[in-house]
């Protein structure tokens, strides 16, 4: 009976001095990053960057079978210390403790865990089978009005009336309207940054992050994150994430207390990037020229991270694979793709895959030119003896010859021509499929507001857009005729009629939007399902004829189906003798038109309407 109060006493003596620990703990360690890690995972050595008040007077002891400690390193400050860890093939998921010694001072416990993997679908990959859909959470839909204001966070303005405010969209507006997304046809769902975004100025856009693990709480928590990406899977349906390896918000822990002077990159006063993207491959190019492209600041509340600091390549790379395992995302959007330092691009992509063979990303490359394009993307590039090993990008090259096509007259290099002559260029990729075409953007004015609200020549473009090789994408609101340009700040992104409570109109649903609007959106749904249900538009090949008098002509086409598309670009109806495409007519007689259901009874002459895209499905 001694023995057994003995015992009894012991174990409440061990509990009581744990809890003391911890609450000594919540003092001297404010966070240990990543926040958990898995057992069998390709990537295992990983590094726990360890923040707390001169946490570096401690000596750190784990003692967890699997669990190797083989590097305790001390950097410039010593608020920090950067743990490389083993995580051996025998390793039991688990929580175990970190104990942080320091003579003369009671123990530091941080207990770690071990998580069994994501056993959910994760990591599909991207691909010309999608149609993404680009949103900006801010300003989609609001569904939890309780997350509006977070008092914790410098920014607790909410202005609707303000286009540069916070607007209160968030996660769970999202949610809530997948059907929404479902019925439009999308595949894939393309966010604005989430990760939190605590600048003092309005950072709503998301391209500030201050945190690297943790979803901005004016939009929602991890969880809900991950219960979006499940919910979206479950539908068929992926999610691309957009990272930002380039720069961080200037409020980001790591920034306010640097673990050491070149986490960022550093200039005796406030230096911008170029933005010369032409000087990363230019073989008669300056160092100082490429050393500002690289190095400079994109604004002065985004300090340009130095992606050459190997505890920062850690930090950066670790935080990318733990959304991918945590949530399940699909595919990366990297923004600013351009003004990274390509060889910690070329090696952060190459660990991605490693772990994540079917992941897919795609770079911001805005940029002129095809070749300029084209040197981001993955492939060799001999005079800098450099493959980006990035799949693909997005097509901005892409993007201008289709609004110069729809903007501008034909003539010998202009007009339709551009589309031609873009498209003439492919062969620089190692696979343009690969690549992300669009019409705009959350950058870029409104395709609809571009083309002078001209209904006929937008449902053209959007035709192309679905049809043409590579993944298209659709900025949110296109398909009920939201317009706008970027100068007053903002216009481009306005907040999504009905996706808060109060608004006037609902264009959520087909009661609340106007005929036009219905016509539209059905316009794009029918073509988007067709897209899904049919893989001649996805992987078909791709033949284009040069164009003539305003027409541009192409076809997609596979073993089972082969379809014809008739851009004209005039202001006039255009009778099309098709004898001039008879390499891939000449086994075909009759015709459906995919979207309206016409039947074309004689291919030999086609009547295409001023501004139209014929979509032809050949019988």
């Amino acid at each position: 009976m001694v023995k057994y109060l003995f015992k009894i006493v012991t174990c409440l003596a061990f509990t009581y001095q744990i809890q003391s620990v911890v609450a000594q703990q919540d003092k001297r360690i404010d966070r240990v990053e990543p926040l958990n890690w898995w057992v069998g995972m390709q990537y295992h050595n990983v590094q726990l960057i360890v923040h707390g008040n001169n946490i570096a007077d401690f000596t750190p002891n784990i003692s967890y079978k699997g669990v190797t400690l083989e590097k305790i390193n001390k950097v410039e400050n010593p608020n920090y210390l950067f743990l490389d860890i083993n995580i051996s093939s025998n390793a039991k998921s688990g929580t175990f403790p970190i104990i942080f010694k320091k003579k003369g001072e009671k123990d530091i416990l941080f207990n770690y865990e071990l998580k069994d993997r994501n056993k959910g679908i994760k990591a599909q990959g991207v691909t010309s089978k999608d149609f993404i859909y680009l949103l900006m959470p801010d300003r989609f839909a609001n569904g939890d009005t309780t997350n509006d204001i977070v008092t914790s966070l410098h920014e607790t303005g909410l202005h609707r009336d303000t286009l540069t405010s916070r607007h209160g969209g968030d996660l769970q507006g999202v949610i809530n309207h997948l059907d929404y997304l479902d019925q439009l046809g999308i595949t894939a769902l393309w966010m604005t940054p989430a990760l939190e975004n605590d600048e003092h100025s309005t950072s709503y856009h998301g391209y500030a992050n201050t945190e690297n693990y943790h979803m901005d709480p004016r939009y929602g928590t991890n969880e809900l994150f991950k219960t979006l990406t499940d919910s979206l899977h479950r539908r068929g349906m992926k999610m691309v994430m957009d990272v930002v390896p380039n720069h961080f918000g200037d409020q980001h822990w790591t920034v306010v207390d640097l673990p050491m002077k070149d986490w960022v990159h550093q200039w005796p006063t406030y230096t911008n990037s170029n933005f010369r993207d032409q000087v990363d491959f230019d073989p008669y190019g300056a160092d100082i020229d490429r050393k500002t492209m690289v190095n400079g600041w994109f604004d002065t509340h985004m300090p340009d991270m130095n992606e050459s600091n190997p505890y920062l390549q850690k930090y950066i790379l670790q935080s990318n694979l733990w959304w991918i395992e945590y949530a399940g995302v699909d595919g990366f959007r990297i923004d600013t793709y351009p003004y990274n330092d390509p060889n910690f691009m070329a090696w952060w992509a190459q660990q991605i895959k490693a772990e994540y063979p079917n992941f897919s990303m795609f770079g911001e490359t805005f940029v002129n030119g095809a070749v300029n394009q084209a040197a981001f993307a993955q492939g060799d590039m001999i005079h800098r003896g450099l493959d980006t090993h990035l799949p693909g990008v997005t097509d901005f090259q892409s993007k201008i010859a289709i609004t110069d096509a729809m903007t501008q007259p034909f003539s010998w290099d202009n007009g339709a021509m551009k589309i031609y002559n873009n498209l003439s260029k492919d062969f620089i990729y190692q696979d343009p499929t690969r690549n992300v075409v669009f019409l705009d953007n959350h950058d870029l004015p409104r395709f609809y507001s571009v083309v002078g609200q001209n209904s006929d020549k937008l449902k053209s473009a959007l035709t192309w857009l679905l049809t043409t090789r590579g993944i298209p994408q659709m900025y949110y609101g296109t398909e009920i005729y939201m317009k706008g340009f970027t100068d007053p700040d903002g216009y481009v992104r306005e907040d999504f009629p009905g996706g808060w409570l109060g608004d006037k109109q609902d264009k959520f649903t087909e009661k609340g939007r106007s005929q036009s609007e219905n016509e539209l959106f059905n316009y794009i749904s029918t073509l988007a399902q067709y897209r899904k249900k049919n893989p001649v538009l996805q992987s078909g090949k791709l033949m284009q004829y040069v164009p003539q008098d305003g027409i541009y002509v192409y076809f997609r086409y596979n073993d089972s189906k082969t379809v014809m598309l008739i851009m004209n670009t005039n202001d006039k109806e255009f009778n099309l003798k098709t004898d001039r495409f008879s390499q891939r007519m000449s086994n075909f007689h009759t015709g459906k038109n995919i979207i309206s259901g016409e039947q074309y009874s004689n291919i030999q002459n086609i009547k295409v309407p001023s501004f139209t895209t014929l979509a032809i499905e050949l019988q």
